[in-house]
């Protein structure tokens, strides 16, 4: 039982990303954008 919530978690959560990226592509555009922001902030 605590296997399959943890599982339905992570279908949901992993959902819930990727819908708001609309794509795959646009999920890898989002990372990129957040690497570049963790690279500025990590160069100041």
């Amino acid at each position: 039982m605590n296997r399959l919530i943890k599982n339905l978690l992570f279908i949901t959560l992993l959902t819930t990303i990727l819908s708001g990226c609309n794509t795959t592509r646009g999920f890898g555009e989002d990372l990129k954008h957040l690497g570049g922001s963790i690279e500025r902030a990590a160069n100041k």
